[in-house]
């Protein structure tokens, strides 16, 4: 648990900043019922193999990864789940015209259902609620895709030419969107506070862009449960529960 200055001491560092930028991570939508990933009960902290169904080339490649895929997202519970109260804070933050940009690494668009802006949002690794065709580039709504998964196609495909549909997000092999890239390190630089929250803050380039913020000069402020590589540039840590803690620093 963090001590009550370290959570004063945030507080002052949010209050008297003009340019905020945030990052989050699975972490923010952990109490919204989505499982975060590398945490200690992580979907690929208990079982290590299941990463390889989001490797980009095995599953343009293998049927059977797509299958499994796909019955992986027929059952999330990222479809059926409802913003927190850590979403709900930061929206509050656009509204106080302190935001830069509110950059996040998770693919559940619930920063969007919280009321965050399409605008302020910068998806580094996409959505998960849209396809694309890998052959013809078509996107269309994730929505219809797992109505046809419900229906028994198990690896459905574009309904325009047949090819392989995937999410419109990041897979393990493919790059980052260099428009997105670029204009989430604009954001890190032109922010005089770094706020990181819910990340592990092992996943790169999203991680430098730390690194990037501390370098120009402004205040770094970490909430995650865990330890992260970036600990030591911030000016403030704080550990404990994300939904808790993020309203009480964020001003309203």
């Amino acid at each position: 648990m963090s001590s009550s200055d370290d959570i004063e001491r945030a507080r002052d560092l949010i209050a008297g900043a003009h340019r905020i930028t945030v990052l989050t991570g699975a972490g923010v939508s952990t109490d919204s019922g989505i499982p975060d990933f590398r945490g200690p009960q992580g979907v690929w902290t208990k079982n290590p193999a299941a990463e390889l169904i989001w490797n980009f080339d095995n599953y343009r490649a293998d049927p059977e990864v797509r299958r499994a895929a796909w019955q992986d997202r027929v059952e999330h519970p990222m479809f059926t789940a409802r913003p927190g109260r850590a979403h709900e804070a930061l929206a509050a933050l656009e509204r106080s015209g302190k935001l830069v940009a509110l950059l996040t690494q998770n693919i559940d668009e619930l920063h969007q259902a919280a009321g965050s802006s399409a605008d302020s949002v910068v998806e580094l690794h996409g959505t998960n609620h849209h396809t694309v065709c890998l052959t013809c580039g078509a996107v269309a709504p994730m929505a219809d895709a797992l109505e046809r998964v419900r229906a028994g196609d198990d690896d459905p495909e574009c309904e325009r030419c047949g090819g392989v549909l995937k999410a419109t997000t990041i897979m393990f092999g493919e790059m980052l969107d260099m428009d997105v890239l670029s204009r989430a390190r604009d954001a890190a630089l032109g922010c005089d506070l770094f706020l990181a929250v819910g990340t592990s803050l092992g996943v790169h380039p999203a991680a430098g862009l730390v690194d990037l913020a501390s370098a120009a000069g402004a205040d770094v402020v970490i909430v995650n449960a865990e330890p992260t590589p970036y600990d030591r540039l911030a000016a403030v840590v704080l550990r404990d529960g994300i939904s808790e803690v993020l309203p009480a620093i964020v001003p309203g």
